[in-house]
This record gives C-alpha cells, sequence and structure tokens, in this order.
C-alpha cells in the first residue's frame, strides 16, 4: 500500500491491552499520517497522531468511522460478562460483522482482524501448527465459538470482497505492564491479590500436563499489526513466542514445586468459583486454555519481518511486576488498581459486567 499522503488507519478498539500498543505504534510510523482511535468509551489518554472519538460498534454509525481510511484494524471484543453471553455475542460477533459491511461499503482497501489462537481446533501434542490448522474452536466457551464464528464468515466475506485485503491475526496470550490490573479483573476477579506476583509467594505450581501457552508482549503483537498494514499482505498470521509457558517454566520461575494434577481438578475448582461468584473466569475457558494448539509463527516472521523484542520470561516479568502495582493507564479497559475499584467489582458482581 503506498501513496503520496501518508496512510490514515482507523483502530477499531483503541484504548484496550492491544489497542493501546497498536496506536502509539502506528503514531510512531513514518508512513502513517493520522490515526483515529474508536472506543466504546471516552478516554483521558492521548498518543501522536492520534484522534479518539466514542462509538459502540453494536449501534454506531461505523460507516462514518471508517469512511476515507486506507486500513481498518478491528481489535474491539468484550470478554465479559461471561454470564450474559448474548451480550458478548451482540458486541464481538454482530459488532464486528457490522464493522467489515462498513469497510466493504466505504472501499477501504485493507482490513487487519484479531483472531486469536483460541480460533484453532485442538492440536497435536508433539509439534506446532501453521495458519492451516482448522479454526473451529472449542464449543465450551463463548470466546472461541466466537472466534471461530468470524473465522467462517471471513471466508465468505472474502469471495464476496475480492477488493479488500483481509489480514487475520492470531496471536497467542498477550501482556504488558499497563494490562495487568485489566487482565486480573476480566479473568482472576477482585479476590486475586497483588501479592501473588511476588515469587517468594508461590512456593508449588500445581498444574496439569496440558496447559501449555504461548504468550507475547503486547508491543510485539502491536509491531505485527503495523506490518500488516503496511505491505501488501493478506491471510492469517500466527503470533507467538517460545518456548510456551507450562508447569515447567513457572515452576523455574518461582523457583517453585512442580505438582502435577489432573486436568478435572483444575476446571471442577475453576467451576466452584464461577458458580459461587468468585471469579469470572468460566470452567469452558479453562477447557478452551487445556486444548489450544502450539503455533508456528514462521510466516509471521518472513513475510511480516516479525523478529519480537520480548521473550516469554521478560513478558510474565513485566506482567507480574504490573499486577503488584495494580498498573494501568488512563483509558476505561485499562484503568488502575484501587480499592474503590475492587469493592465495585465485588458489588457487581465477578463476571457480570463488561
Amino acid at each position: 500500500m503506498s501513496s503520496r499522503r501518508g496512510l490514515r488507519v482507523v483502530v477499531i478498539g483503541g484504548t484496550g491491552n492491544v489497542g493501546t500498543s497498536v496506536v502509539s505504534a502506528l503514531g510512531a510510523t513514518p508512513d502513517v499520517e493520522t490515526v483515529l482511535a474508536v472506543a466504546r468509551r471516552p478516554t483521558a489518554w492521548t498518543t501522536s497522531k492520534t484522534t479518539f472519538v466514542t462509538t459502540d460498534i453494536a449501534t454506531g454509525d461505523l460507516r462514518a468511522a471508517v469512511r476515507g481510511a486506507d486500513a481498518v484494524i478491528h481489535l474491539a471484543w468484550l470478554f465479559q460478562p461471561t454470564r450474559k453471553p448474548a451480550v458478548t455475542w451482540r458486541n464481538n460477533v454482530l459488532g464486528a460483522i457490522g464493522v467489515f459491511d462498513a469497510v466493504a461499503a466505504e472501499r477501504v482497501p485493507a482490513l487487519v482482524y484479531a483472531s486469536s489462537v483460541a480460533a484453532y481446533s485442538p492440536g497435536p501434542s508433539d509439534r506446532e501448527v501453521s495458519e492451516n490448522w482448522p479454526t473451529h474452536g472449542w464449543p465450551g466457551a463463548a470466546y472461541p465459538r466466537e472466534k471461530a464464528y468470524l473465522e467462517r464468515w471471513l471466508d465468505a466475506y472474502e469471495i464476496r470482497n475480492p477488493a479488500v485485503r483481509v489480514v487475520r491475526m492470531r496471536p497467542g496470550f498477550i501482556f504488558k505492564r499497563e494490562s495487568a490490573t485489566s487482565q486480573r479483573r476480566l479473568f482472576g476477579g477482585p479476590f486475586v491479590p497483588g501479592s501473588l506476583a511476588r515469587r517468594a509467594a508461590v512456593p508449588a505450581v500445581p498444574l496439569p500436563d496440558q496447559l501449555r501457552v504461548q504468550i507475547l508482549h503486547t508491543d510485539d503483537a502491536a509491531a505485527a499489526y503495523v506490518q500488516a498494514v503496511l505491505r501488501p499482505v493478506h491471510g492469517a498470521y500466527n503470533l507467538a513466542t517460545d518456548p510456551p509457558v507450562d508447569r515447567r517454566f513457572l515452576a523455574d520461575y518461582f523457583g517453585a514445586r512442580p505438582v502435577r494434577i489432573p486436568a478435572g481438578a483444575l476446571r471442577a475448582t475453576v467451576a466452584a468459583a464461577w458458580h459461587t461468584r468468585l471469579v469470572p473466569a468460566t470452567p469452558g475457558l479453562v477447557d478452551t486454555v487445556l486444548h489450544l494448539p502450539l503455533m508456528d509463527s514462521t510466516r509471521a516472521r518472513t513475510e511480516l519481518d516479525w523478529s519480537p523484542a520480548y521473550t516469554p520470561h521478560d513478558t510474565f516479568t513485566e506482567f507480574l511486576d504490573g499486577l503488584r502495582a495494580g498498573s494501568g493507564l488512563p483509558t476505561a479497559p485499562l484503568a488502575a488498581d484501587t480499592a474503590r475499584r475492587r469493592w465495585h467489582e465485588i458489588t457487581t458482581g465477578a463476571g457480570r459486567t463488561p
């Protein structure tokens, strides 16, 4: 993609974990002239070249938001409320389809969509999978069902709209210091103390053999998104770093004792905590994580010239530092930890509110 003027990029979901890093990276890119960041709620956070607008993708005028763009990056996603799946479906699936249709209607040349490792079907235990692995997700949780549904929808969309260059990013788990409090709220709930981030507070790591996940730093993911805008590429790209985080990785990191437990025991523990409203993460999400394949990121490294700057150890350390400090940014999704916010989580019910 080239032009005499700089590129105009629209980021749908510009104030969350990935969105804040993506708009910052775009603002630092010479070929980008302006960034329009769309968010569901107002923000006090600012960054170079970026204008923020408030639009709910489930109800807003999306054609107006993307009009005149050279590329649209769609990141907006609700993980909560897990107890109201119709709410997440309306935002995540119907809202995304609205964005995709607006891109086609306004003849935007490029669409970069945030898919996920969770879109993949369960994979082999002895090797990493490429982008050709089936994307049917895991049926036991809303998140993989929604991601897999949109993969199928984009298959037909690309046939109907051959003029739109569609890129699907499939990252692993994405962390940075400023996302720690948000992710604690989304998955751990109000009763997870920041003191657990201290290495001395973890004497043992009880996890099943099947739990292995790949993580990457949010800024590394953002770098790949920028390249997907700048380069004439299309298709899917795995984004992950090695080694994967598993029981041995965590035991070595914390200097703790690794303890093998059955997968059913972990699921039962989370199920009990979810049903008693102690945590927002559903037992279905545990099943999803246990069935995720490991990804081969060769295509991203080759075609996007993507070289992650952070190791999994670096990323995990930064995330724990942020969790311990209650870090965040002045955006609604990434608001820093306070006693008042914790109390709000308790009184509104873990997993009940977006």
